[in-house]
């Protein structure tokens, strides 16, 4: 392999090898690709696994206790690992990446989850990508072309006239603002994770960010530790473990490095699957009804998701940066 190829794949994966030679021969971005879907898929449990924990469980526990849990894993990972630390310029952007993905969506959704059903809120992170998309321009300098915003255009308005179609969207009431900012906010988390993960293992990156939240999140946690631990269902402790281990951590471990990988703009369209997969998911575990138009617009946000990842974006040509 030659010695270029063989510092970008320790450089992504954070750990010394050539790995598989099937993976060496595939392009960066169809790699990204596979990380990304593989985010994305463990992602989908998120919003049905909230609305469980959060049924017995204080939502601000759940944050401060999810990021105390994870980033006590992550701690551990990077010991295990012997990853040194990250460049002392990088410090700044990981304390905005901890503040969007480990505490200000956190939050924000939980509170949601509590107001509106699984569905509900499924649908309304259908324009996700797009919002993803938007925040890749403006913080990671990439440029989708034309073509790629009438692709995602279109998954996106097909998601909310799934919303209209199934009364999701009525007036705007207080779970919706709550979701449209943690939309926001998660948004630019993800361009912002994406573009560092250019220079640092995608991994590392959730991982650093976790363990700069540890001196608040643990003693939060402490605090915020309901009364009535005995009396809080199992149910709720599992959805709780799912959004700790799972949502906050694994699951960015494929999602960083296929933004890197493969563009943010590009590789955020595969978020427009995790609306169906999260209505699946929530009809099943959350036992909530779900409508035959499913499975009709399911075919044309598939449709666009394939036609945009296959779009022309143009992205800043960066040097290759050693994480040590």
């Amino acid at each position: 392999m030659p010695p270029e190829l063989r510092t970008r794949t320790r450089d992504q994966s954070g750990i010394q090898g050539q790995g598989p030679q099937w993976v060496a021969r595939l392009p960066r971005e169809h790699i990204g690709f596979i990380l990304g879907m593989l985010g994305v898929v463990m992602f989908s449990g998120t919003l049905p696994a909230m609305r469980i924990a959060v049924d017995g469980i204080d939502p601000t526990f759940v944050t401060a206790a999810r990021a105390a849990l994870a980033g006590i894993v992550a701690a551990a990972c990077l010991i295990v690992l012997r990853r040194p630390y990250p460049k002392r310029s990088m410090w700044k952007r990981l304390a905005t990446i901890a503040a969007c993905l480990i505490v200000g969506f956190p939050l924000l959704s939980a509170f949601a989850m509590k107001i509106i059903p699984a569905i509900h809120a499924s649908v309304i992170f259908g324009i996700l990508p797009i919002a993803t998309a938007t925040a890749a321009v403006a913080i990671a300098g990439e440029r989708p072309s034309s073509s790629f915003w009438i692709a995602s255009a279109v998954g996106t308005c097909a998601t909310i006239v799934f919303a209209l179609r199934n009364g999701g969207f009525g007036a705007l009431a207080l779970g919706d603002l709550l979701l449209l900012a943690s939309i926001v906010i998660v948004a630019i988390g993800y361009a912002l994770a994406g573009r560092l993960s250019i220079d640092l293992p995608g991994w590392e990156v959730i991982c650093w960010a976790l363990v700069m939240m540890l001196p608040l999140s643990v003693p939060a946690a402490f605090i915020l530790l309901p009364t009535n631990v005995t009396a809080i269902p199992m149910s709720s402790w599992g959805g709780f473990l799912y959004v700790s281990l799972i949502s906050q951590l694994f699951a960015f471990f494929a999602w960083n490095t296929g933004l890197g990988l493969g563009g943010i703009a590009r590789v955020g369209q595969i978020q427009l699957l995790q609306t169906f997969l999260s209505i699946w998911l929530a009809s099943w575990v959350n036992r909530e009804p779900i409508d035959s138009d499913v499975m009709f617009f399911s075919v044309i946000v598939v449709a666009s998701v394939l036609v945009g990842t296959r779009m022309r974006v143009t992205r800043q040509t960066l040097p290759v940066q050693s994480s040590t």
